[in-house]
């Protein structure tokens, strides 16, 4: 992958300034954001401040603007240092981060979105999105009478957030069961890659249910979760990110937790061409086998990286009690 990618750079190069990281609609809100998003959970987990400043920073002038968060992501930490960066250069991204009431009411929601907008040092959110819905009542919890849905709304209406969604990586039913309800979603987020195009596929059963509501479709876990497809050699960074980046998505949020993959990944996302049907149905089909059994999509097909504050809340033991 990295000779593929290190050749289209020396050619650009040869050629003048790279190419620009192209931007999409996002769904029906009439906004526009970079197809690669920087995601928030690893942004935490990098070795200090000043470097996540830097990573950011980079993104950034690179064309970035798509920036995801959470509030429960490392207790904060990635929220501030997001906050940090931001510093000066609010106004080039789109920013989103995540509510994690995980079944609590409105008011909890209210109170994270306060938390969320002061640590990251802004008076607005761009998306505002229920976080990890993945528990099978989660769609009943959330909309049920004072729940979080109606804090979504009002925060829209108090114009603390532009637009609204809601992620998820377990099951697509699950969010079927959310858009059954019949909120106007401005977003959805879930994991798009050559497995799930074939197993527990929210590419075949949720994509095509967001593209005829005009609802935008964030993509995320585009190496699978952790990368062990790439660990494996089941496929490579390059096949992987240009897969997720070819479906009919707004963006595809890539966990970056360095500057090297984060110009590996720029490197794709400049200029891109999507691919063609063709190559990613061979894709899908070559990887069908390794994606059967549900070990390359962990987070679908247990409970393992389930987030700690969402386990409790639904009265399971922390992921460090699990047996091995």
């Amino acid at each position: 992958m990295g000779n593929e990618v290190d050749r289209r750079s020396f050619l650009q190069g040869l050629a003048g300034a790279p190419s620009p990281i192209p931007r999409r609609p996002l769904g029906r809100t009439g906004e526009r954001v970079s197809i690669l998003g920087l995601g928030g959970y690893h942004l935490g987990t990098m070795p200090s401040l000043q470097e996540a400043i830097a990573l950011v920073h980079e993104a950034i002038d690179a064309g970035l603007t798509f920036f995801d968060n959470a509030w429960e992501y490392h207790d904060g930490r990635s929220e501030e240092w997001l906050g940090h960066a931001l510093q000066g250069r609010r106004d080039k991204v789109f920013l989103m981060t995540k509510v994690c009431t995980h079944g609590r009411d409105g008011k909890v929601a209210m109170r994270q979105l306060d938390d969320s907008l002061a640590r990251l040092r802004t008076d607005h959110l761009d998306l505002w999105q229920i976080h990890e819905v993945v528990y099978e009542n989660d769609p009943e919890l959330h909309f049920a009478r004072g729940g979080v849905v109606e804090a979504l709304a009002q925060a829209k209406k108090d114009g603390k957030v532009r637009f609204v969604g809601f992620t998820g990586h377990k099951h697509p039913a699950i969010h079927l069961k959310m858009l059954a309800h019949g909120f106007p979603f401005d977003t959805v987020q879930m994991p798009l890659n050559c497995f799930d195009g074939t197993y527990r596929s929210f590419e075949q059963q949720v994509l095509p249910e967001l593209e005829r509501r005009g609802i935008a479709a964030l993509g995320m876990k585009s190496l699978g979760g952790d990368g062990q497809p790439i660990l494996h050699g089941v496929v490579n960074a390059e096949e992987a990110l240009r897969y997720a980046m070819s479906l009919p998505v707004a963006t595809t949020i890539s966990g970056i937790d360095s500057v090297d993959v984060l110009r590996q990944n720029l490197a794709i996302a400049r200029g891109f061409t999507p691919m063609t049907p063709e190559a990613m149905q061979a894709l899908r089909s070559r990887c069908a086998p390794y994606a059967a059994d549900g070990h390359l999509e962990l987070f679908k097909s247990t409970k393992r990286y389930d987030g700690a504050v969402g386990r409790q809340q639904h009265g399971y033991p922390p992921a460090d009690q699990l047996p091995l």
